[in-house]
């Protein structure tokens, strides 16, 4: 398991192999977005919202959990990963991924094995020309794997108003029409060597 090849990865993990600890934060937002849990308040903030009465079909990760209580006050995004219960989250989330072979001691860093794997699920996963038809395990994947250029493609309107992106960078009025939340709430992960990809969720 030390070459990380039979590595089952959320998207969150993912997102901080490839891009590190805000990235991961990222992921979590968006997560809690999908399943209606946070919302943005004013401009370039995010709150939790009501909780949904219907049982979630997943339980939100440790590091959603704890981005979630934290946003029981309106806060900016660059502010959650400084947030010290999330900073917690996000180094507990770093041990597996070092015991794997993914992380590497004692800066944490990725690993070779870890940057080949993220390579192959860009390749495999491209940012679709579309949001629709993809269940919500897709497009945390997508936003994992392609940062800001997946938030702008599938939720335009809560990334811009949550400050995800800058507004310079939302390319014209229409992203920012009708951005509904993801349907499909069924469970995700991704695995496989040499960045081969497995996942629930039809396409």
């Amino acid at each position: 398991m030390s070459d990380g090849t039979a590595v089952r990865l959320e998207p969150h993990e993912i997102a901080l192999l490839g891009e590190g600890p805000r990235a991961a934060v990222t992921v979590a937002v968006v997560d809690l977005y999908l399943r209606g849990l946070v919302e943005a308040d004013l401009p370039g903030t995010i709150r939790a919202g009501a909780a949904d009465e219907a049982p979630a079909p997943r339980p939100p990760s440790p590091l959603a959990v704890a981005v979630h209580a934290r946003l029981r006050e309106p806060a900016a995004p660059k502010s959650l990963v400084k947030d010290p219960d999330i900073r917690l989250a996000v180094a507990l989330l770093r041990i597996p991924l070092a015991e794997a072979g993914l992380l590497r001691y004692p800066l944490l860093g990725p690993t070779r094995t870890a940057r080949r794997h993220v390579r192959g699920l860009r390749q495999d996963h491209p940012l679709p020309t579309s949001r629709h038809g993809l269940t919500d395990g897709e497009r945390l994947l997508l936003v994992a794997l392609h940062g800001e250029a997946a938030l702008r493609l599938l939720v335009p309107r809560f990334a811009l108003r949550a400050g995800l992106v800058r507004r310079a960078e939302v390319g014209g009025k229409s992203l920012l029409k009708n951005s509904p939340r993801g349907t499909g709430g069924g469970g995700y992960h991704y695995c496989g060597g040499g960045g081969g990809g497995c996942g629930g969720g039809g396409s």
